[in-house]
């Protein structure tokens, strides 16, 4: 099923880029109203030992959404995001961004690891981030 905006995602890649079929299957399968989660989306890439960023490449080619990003930063609705600034943000937190922050910006992948390693839910990690004004980028799916 593509979505009203068909052709937005797969835009993203050089002209003539194909689908695998082997992960276009396993992106089928985990599929429900027009989109897949960012969860079953990073299954597939362990299940199948590829990097993340290939998985988000064949969901943009089969022009799907990606829904409920694991940080709260997009794809829930009626918002598009469930997070909302920190109003306390520990020196613990504090010293641990401010560590990764390269162009202003932390990675994706870099937030999980810093939630893992403080102890804390991603989404109040991106909390944390959305406060001191950092934009999580880029996304291991390819997403932004």
């Amino acid at each position: 099923m593509t979505h009203k905006d068909a052709g937005k995602y797969a835009k993203k890649h050089p002209e003539g880029t194909k689908s695998d079929p082997k992960i276009a299957e396993m992106i089928k399968q985990k599929e429900k109203d027009g989109g897949i989660s960012c969860a079953a989306a990073h299954k597939i890439a362990l299940d199948m030992g590829i990097d993340p960023k290939v998985v988000g490449m064949n969901i943009d080619l089969l022009e799907l959404r990606i829904k409920k990003c694991q940080l709260g930063l997009f794809g829930y609705y009626p918002e598009k995001k469930i997070i909302s600034p920190a109003k306390e943000i520990s020196p613990r937190i504090k010293e641990a961004v401010n560590s990764k922050i390269k162009d202003g910006r932390v990675s994706c992948r870099d937030t999980w690891d810093m939630a893992d390693k403080l102890g804390i839910k991603k989404p109040d990690l991106a909390s944390a981030l959305e406060a001191m004004q950092i934009k999580i980028s880029p996304c291991q799916l390819g997403a932004f």
